[in-house]
């Protein structure tokens, strides 16, 4: 499967983006799905991960009630809606993919997109 990212760029403090990722490829479905960041001089770190129905999600504690994310295994895209954007949101944003939802979540996925970048500035 092959990941690509869309929708980054510079927003204001407290403003929203919508991040989507397309995944093209054979069996998409069957991928866990997950958005991933790295900000200048850290490692980098899962935002939020969603199984392969969808039935499950999972999220980085700091973005808890401000990103929701959500996939269609119709058209083969998950997107990561922000919301009140902080400046500590700040960084490149993966989208990512793993046919196993544990190593998604706690470990490395094994497929990544090239990234976008987020900037939240004033």
């Amino acid at each position: 499967v092959q990941l690509v990212e869309s929708g980054g760029g510079l927003v204001q403090p407290g403003g929203s983006l919508r991040l989507s990722c397309t995944a093209s490829g054979s069996a998409v479905g069957s991928y866990a799905l997950g958005w991933f960041r790295q900000a200048p001089g850290k490692e980098r770190e899962i935002v939020a991960g969603i199984s392969e129905s969808g039935h499950f999600t999972h999220y980085k504690e700091s973005v808890k009630g401000r990103f929701t994310i959500s996939r269609d295994n119709v058209k083969n895209t998950v997107d990561l809606q922000m919301d009140n954007l902080k400046t500590e949101d700040t960084a490149v944003y993966y989208c990512a993919a793993d046919r196993t939802w544990g190593v998604l979540v706690f470990r490395s996925p094994a497929v990544w997109g090239k990234g976008t970048l987020v900037t939240v500035s004033s």
